[in-house]
């Protein structure tokens, strides 16, 4: 499986594209500032982007939306619960003092689609909430391999999500990850948002807010 991450100032957000290597399909995962670096990847790769994923609606993570829909056409999806930060993006973005192009209508919610594919691969979408209401852990399962998990802001290396946000909350974002993310076993790659990978055992054994 082909995957690419790239981040760019202000906010060093990760953004992801996913392609599979047989049938050239790919997915993009949080667009942000990053969008034109990914793009790029997607021409050069002859990728068709079949879904463009939100893993929440922060304006670091959702920046790029309007760029991806225009150039690949592809469907956005988001769990309904964060649609009210979605629609308050260009909102977010002035707090910052930036500017953002309007965000195109959501095609449709997690808890619609069970899985989504592209090309031999795919994706479930497990609610990882706390740091926002609608946040969501992606997993992909591989063959014989422990899952890859995107998880946005609900957990990085060394640390977890700020809750200080609207809708965030502490402890539901501890039971998220020790619950949910903690169920994938410690060999589950991480992805985070922001930072470098880790692994769920890596979180487990050595996070100080994870720690019992």
């Amino acid at each position: 499986m082909l995957l690419e991450m790239r981040a760019v100032e202000p906010f060093l957000k990760n953004g992801f594209l996913l392609g599979c290597e047989d049938t050239r399909e790919a997915v993009i995962i949080d667009p942000g500032d990053e969008i034109d670096q990914l793009l790029a990847i997607v021409r050069r790769q002859s990728l068709a982007v079949k879904h463009i994923l939100l893993t929440h609606a922060h304006v670091d993570h959702v920046s790029g939306v309007a760029r991806a829909r225009a150039a690949v056409n592809a469907p956005v999806t988001l769990h309904r619960d964060d649609l009210f930060l979605y629609e308050a993006a260009l909102d977010q973005a002035s707090f910052f003092g930036l500017s953002i192009d309007r965000l195109p209508e959501i095609d449709s919610y997690y808890g619609d689609l069970p899985e989504i594919a592209f090309g031999r691969h795919v994706i479930r979408a497990h609610h990882t909430p706390g740091h926002s209401p609608g946040g969501v852990c992606l997993e992909v399962p591989r063959d014989g391999a422990s899952s890859l998990l995107l998880v946005g802001d609900t957990l990085f290396a060394g640390s977890i999500g700020r809750t200080d946000l609207p809708g965030g909350d502490y402890d539901v974002l501890i039971r998220s990850i020790k619950q949910v993310l903690f169920a994938f076993g410690d060999l589950a790659e991480v992805y985070p948002g922001h930072g470098p990978k880790t692994t769920i055992g890596e979180e487990r054994r050595n996070n100080p807010f994870l720690v019992d």
